[in-house]
Formats: C-alpha cells, sequence, structure tokens
C-alpha cells in the first residue's frame, strides 16, 4: 500500500510533464471527483470508453443507442467549456466503433463520432482516436490512466484499450500508472505489466485518493512515509 500511494502522489502531485491523463470505463458519474482534481494538474486528458458518449451528446450530437447519462450531460457540456478557457487540452473521440447489440459477436463498425446511427452503440474508440491519443501518449512523461477505452472483454471491440496499453508499455523513460481493475486486467491479459511503472490494486479507494479525498488510514501511512 505504501508503494500504492508513493506512485500516485508522485504522479498526482508532482508530474514531470507534459502530464496525460486517460479516463475510461462506463460512466460519468464514476470520475467527477478525478475529473475536477485532474484538471488543476494535467496538461492533456484523454476521454474514451462508454462515457465518452456523455460528452458526445453535450456536444449536441446523436450518439444511437450508446448509454448516456442524462444527468451528467450538463456536467460534462460544463466540462468541456472549462477546458476551453483553460491550459489543459481535452480529447474526446474522433471516430468509434459501435456495435448493433451489446454482445461479443454484434455487427461492427466505424464511423466519425458525429455520424453514430440510430440502433447502434458506442463500443470502443476508433482507429484514428487510438492514433490521436497514442500520439499524445507518446510525448508525455507522466501518464495515469484509469479506465478501459471499450468492452475489451470482447476481442472485435478492444483495440482502443490494447492501443492506449502498449503505448503505455512504449514508454521507456516516463512514468506510467494504471489504476481501477478493468484498466489492470486489461494490461495483466495483454502480459505489459513489467513495462508499467506501477499497476494499482486500489480499485475505488484509488480513484477517490486521485479525487483528493483523504482517507484516514491513508492520511497516517502517508504521515509515516514523510518520516
Amino acid at each position: 500500500m505504501a508503494r500504492e500511494l508513493e506512485m500516485l502522489g508522485l504522479a498526482f502531485n508532482s508530474p514531470e510533464r507534459p502530464f496525460v491523463a486517460i479516463l475510461g470505463g462506463a460512466k460519468v458519474s464514476d470520475k467527477i471527483g478525478v475529473m475536477g482534481n485532474l484538471s488543476k494538474s494535467v496538461d492533456t486528458l484523454l476521454i474514451g470508453g462508454g462515457m465518452a458518449a456523455t460528452f458526445l451528446r453535450a456536444q449536441g450530437l446523436e450518439i444511437g443507442d450508446s448509454l448516456v447519462e442524462e444527468d451528467h450531460v450538463q456536467f460534462a457540456r460544463n466540462f468541456i467549456h472549462k477546458a476551453d478557457e483553460s491550459d489543459f487540452r481535452l480529447a474526446l473521440p474522433e471516430d468509434v466503433v459501435i456495435g448493433d447489440a451489446f454482445s461479443a459477436d454484434a455487427n461492427q463498425r466505424v464511423v466519425p463520432s458525429d455520424a453514430i446511427p440510430n440502433g447502434w452503440m458506442v463500443m470502443d474508440i476508433g482507429p484514428a482516436t487510438v492514433r490521436t491519443f497514442v500520439s499524445a501518449i507518446s510525448k508525455a512523461r507522466t501518464v495515469i490512466w484509469n479506465g478501459p477505452m471499450g468492452v475489451f472483454e470482447w476481442d472485435q471491440f478492444a483495440q482502443g484499450t490494447k492501443g492506449v496499453a502498449r503505448a503505455l508499455a512504449d514508454l521507456k523513460d516516463s512514468t506510467t500508472v494504471v489504476g481501477g481493475g478493468s484498466s489492470a486486467e486489461a494490461v495483466g491479459r495483454l502480459g505489459l505489466d513489467d513495462y508499467i511503472t506501477h499497476v494499482s490494486t486500489g480499485g475505488g479507494a484509488s480513484l477517490e485518493f486521485l479525487e483528493g479525498k483523504e482517507l484516514p488510514g491513508v492520511a497516517a501511512l502517508l504521515d509515516e512515509i514523510a518520516q
């Protein structure tokens, strides 16, 4: 746990720059606190996964049958505006892999993010977005990644997550921290654990740490580390 806190604290509180954060997973609501805290210090924030659909809706785009947290669309709209007015860059998917059902054997297509048809849903970031994200990652000196880029458990919707994981593994002299159960699982499946500076096992606790919340047990351990 001391190693966990040391790496998360180093990456978040005193990052070498450029500092890039990558957030994915299904829900914006799970990452609101993290986004707010990261926006204070990150240089680039990359957003993928199912949560990206809420941000696309916030831009006024049609997102077909994708999961959208309607009660968080305004938050996403405000966050996009905040990025426009701030020093950090916010990157959303420019293209996506869509499926006609939430199924491993669904039909799939790659479409621009502004051309998602009715009856289809976002299942992964598209190849152009992967290239954009990989380019940003390749220049980073510190990277924090939490949340997969798509439904990586199904191979045809795993390419975005694989691309991000391999981009992190390719960084030679940078600090890379992977947090969250699904992200850690993806890195493990690809056999890339040894190429990442730190793979977090903290789950929800690591998310709360990145949100800036003080956890009593963590505070006591941090005091001990500091001594």
